[in-house]
C-alpha cells in the first residue's frame, strides 16, 4: 500500500521528528510505500529542521531554515488525494490542525484512516 503518515508535528520537541521516521521505517519493513512529512520538510529545506528545535516553533523553522507551512501542507494533501490507500496516524494527530485535515481528506476520499499505535 502507499501511506501516508500523518502526526502532531508544531509545539513538539524536534517537531516529533523521530516518530514520523520510526513509523515509517517500520511500515517500510512491512513492504509499503511512505510519504513522510519529516522527509519530506527535510528535502524541501535542505537540512534537518527539526534538528535543535527543542519546542518545534514553525517560526523559528521559517526563519532559519526558510521553511514554508503552506507548501508543506500543499504537498502533504497532494500525496494523500493522489497517491494514498491509506492514512497511518500517529498519537496524538487529533490536537493537529494539519493531521485533521490529512485524515478529512483521507476520509472524504473513501481511504483507509489507521491507528499506528494498533498497528506496531
Amino acid at each position: 500500500m502507499k501511506i501516508y503518515v500523518a502526526g502532531p508535528m508544531r509545539g513538539i520537541a524536534e517537531f516529533n521528528f523521530p516518530a514520523f521516521h520510526a513509523a515509517a521505517a517500520w511500515l517500510r519493513g512491512k513492504g509499503h510505500e511512505v510519504f513522510n512529512p519529516a522527509e519530506r520538510d527535510i528535502l524541501a529545506t535542505g537540512v534537518d529542521i527539526s534538528h535543535g528545535n527543542e519546542t518545534g516553533d514553525n517560526l523559528l523553522a521559517e526563519v532559519k531554515h526558510g521553511f514554508n507551512l503552506r507548501e508543506a501542507l500543499k504537498d502533504d494533501l497532494e500525496f494523500v488525494c493522489l497517491h494514498a490507500d491509506a492514512v497511518v496516524v500517529l498519537p496524538g494527530w487529533e490536537k493537529s490542525l494539519g493531521a485533521q485535515a490529512e485524515v478529512a481528506a483521507a476520509r472524504a476520499l473513501g481511504l483507509h484512516v489507521l491507528s499506528y499505535s494498533e498497528l506496531a
